[in-house]
């Protein structure tokens, strides 16, 4: 559990005309890394090499095809497939994708274009409106040999600015309904003058009304007319409509699998495509978790007796490249993503998602105690990790750590006898922070000597397990690192008074030894680990580096040590809020009114969430940045098994 499982270098040989099916059995296994190669100089012609490389980008552009589809007939993607569909030619899923497309495009179009159409009309009805008890035709209106008449819309403010640009041209305004900011108006002129009353009627955002020629007539009449388009118009679209929903309903199934089959063969081609190419023969490499090998030799010989599969002994270069496969129980498996948003753990070494998982709800409820407030981040998490909200889903590992946290935090607030801020509900099992904020201070330190301890006894371990025991016995965060670190801690307790089984003396040795250690760890490394030189830059320079580097080292203790004061702080800023909460709750009123109610729960549910979230980020900064720091690199690789379903972000009916 605390460390990635174990992995075979795989090589398999495969005939050119075995390489679809033994790519698609891969796949579905779910437990082949695939590592692509470089192309060597024994492969067949660039132009049939590169076939791969041509339908990868034909399948891209066709799946954008059928996404356009998808979307022009209101379907989604739907969820993936628990089966990798098989692979398609792109010439075939053109001629399906052409066949839908022109299905699709004629309803589409002719819905698109009237719903255009609908919102003309309604705009010149709109503008129509206001002169419908005009006894003119609008006909006449256009036909006028000596008389300009402009009809339209403006804004109300600019109707001044229009007038004073036609200050020494004669014209009439009329403004027939004035709407918030927008007027509809007539202007009349000369038609003489039909140039600059057109460019003065732009200038000063002049819309015009120009109703199609076939609508005649007096206002009234032209209204009318385009009532009755209108409704022509809604009929067709209804009907457009109509028949997009048969599409829809004909065309769902098909389409989300063509799409998936589409982009699985997209996958297939690129994966193919990074294979070495050895003239009739692809060589693919990868990673296999051991224990599943006998299992993936099992399934290829299904699929085809002509491949040719060997373990191959890991290389000098493979060290940092090896894919690590984290295995952890769901409760800590929650916790991984915490882990890789630091850094990917490296094959090899351990695992961070454990210990993660039992001291981040640790630190977290030392710092939130409080019962009431717990039980509803335990609630929280529950319903988020239920998956019973849709939108919420992606969202359950986070769930199962609010969850946690949430434990945490009521385990604390019964130490601390803390019911959502009342204190006078049961007694402390422990102390009050508020009341023994010396005691809770020198716990959180207590608690940050030991996550610091363990942070180093990890890093020895990693350095164990890498057989680097130079770093093991002598590294500032390793065995000396250890004792030296817990040497000051020793003499620092004596010194307040407490009583420990060894002496002040022993202690000083053990903090001599170890500190002599680190400060010429370098050294000592170098020659455990039979490097030379030992003295790169000159002993001189080393002595003055190794004498800083003691120094920073007992710098760095100290400092990460007095972090987790915080811990402390937050605990007694916690009681101290919700303090605040009851003394505004009784400036508003009485206990017995409703208003200090009010305010109490609308105190505890600003406390649950802004404190929380700070909390929270305090929380993370003390795991990355003081215990992570000691023995977790985070430059690893991830264990990707090889699949013909990408990844995408999904939404169902």
């Amino acid at each position: 559990m605390f460390k990635p499982q174990a992995m075979d270098k795989v090589e398999l040989l495969i005939p050119e005309q075995e390489v679809v099916r033994v790519t698609e059995a891969l796949a579905a296994s779910g437990v082949f890394h695939h590592v692509p190669t470089r192309q060597i100089n024994l492969a067949v012609p660039a132009d049939h090499t590169g076939e791969w490389h041509t339908w990868a980008a034909d399948f891209v552009a066709l799946e954008r095809r059928i996404l356009i589809v998808m979307e022009e007939l209101h379907i989604d993607e739907g969820a993936p497939p628990t089966q990798t569909p098989h692979i398609i030619e792109p010439r075939v899923a053109e001629r399906d994708i052409e066949r839908l497309e022109h299905e699709a495009e004629t309803p589409v179009r002719e819905l698109e274009a009237a719903q255009r159409r609908l919102v003309q009309l309604q705009k010149y009805v709109s503008q129509l409106e206001p002169i419908a008890g005009l006894d003119v035709d609008l006909g006449a209106l256009r036909d006028l040999r000596y008389t300009f008449v402009l009809l339209g819309s403006m804004p109300a403010a600019n109707i001044e600015r229009l007038e004073s640009s036609l200050e020494y041209i004669p014209f009439v305004l009329v403004t027939l309904r004035r709407e918030y900011h927008l007027a509809t108006v007539m202007l009349f002129g000369l038609q003489q003058d039909a140039a600059i009353l057109n460019r003065a009627a732009r200038s000063a955002y002049l819309n015009p009304l120009n109703p199609p020629e076939d609508y005649r007539g007096t206002p009234a009449q032209a209204i009318a007319a385009l009532r009755a388009g209108i409704e022509r118009t809604r009929e067709h679209i209804i009907e457009h409509q109509t028949t997009i929903a048969h599409l829809h309903e004909a065309c769902v199934r098909h389409l989300r699998h063509l799409l998936w089959r589409v982009r699985a063969s997209c996958a297939l081609a690129h994966t193919i495509a990074g294979y070495e190419r050895v003239r009739r023969a692809y060589l693919v490499t990868g990673w296999v978790p051991t224990a599943s090998y006998t299992a993936l030799e099992q399934t290829i010989a299904k699929v085809s007796d002509k491949v040719a599969i060997e373990i191959l002994k890991p290389r000098p270069e493979d060290a940092g490249r090896i894919p690590a496969a984290l295995r952890n129980p769901p409760l800590v498996r929650a916790f991984e993503g915490l882990v890789t948003t630091y850094g990917q753990p490296g094959y090899g070494e351990l695992d961070p998602s454990p210990v993660l998982a039992l001291t981040f709800p640790l630190v977290f409820g030392l710092m939130f105690g409080d019962v009431g407030h717990g039980l509803l981040l335990l609630l929280v998490g529950l319903l988020l990790a239920s998956r019973k909200i849709t939108a919420l889903r992606s969202m359950s590992n986070a769930g199962i750590v609010v969850a946690l946290c949430g434990v945490a935090a009521m385990f604390f607030g019964a130490l601390y006898g803390s019911l959502f801020g009342f204190e006078d509900v049961f007694p402390a099992l422990w102390f009050r922070p508020l009341e023994e904020i010396t005691d809770i201070l020198l716990f959180a330190v207590g608690v940050g000597a030991a996550l610091l301890s363990l942070g180093m006894i990890a890093n020895s371990i990693n350095a164990a397990l890498a057989r680097r025991w130079g770093r093991f016995v002598f590294n500032r965060n390793g065995l000396m690192g250890l004792i030296f670190y817990w040497s000051l801690l020793g003499m620092a307790a004596r010194a307040f008074g407490v009583t420990l089984p060894l002496s002040s003396n022993v202690l000083t040795l053990a903090a001599f030894i170890s500190g002599v250690g680190i400060t010429f760890a370098t050294f000592f490394e170098r020659l455990i680990d039979h490097r030379r030189p030992l003295f790169e830059d000159g002993v001189g320079l080393y002595m003055a580096l190794a004498l800083v580097e003691l120094f920073e080292t007992l710098i760095g203790l100290l400092s990460n040590t007095l972090s987790y004061v915080r811990m402390g702080a937050f605990a007694v800023a916690h009681g101290a809020l919700s303090m605040v909460v009851f003394i505004i709750a009784g400036i508003v009123g009485k206990q017995s009114s409703l208003g200090y109610w009010i305010v109490v729960v609308l105190g505890n549910l600003f406390v649950i969430g802004f404190e929380g979230m700070i909390v929270s980020i305090q929380t993370l900064r003390l795991e990355y940045y003081e215990l992570f720091g000691k023995f977790f690199s985070g430059g690893g690789v991830a264990f990707q098994p090889l699949t013909l379903i990408p990844s995408h972000k999904m939404s169902t009916d």
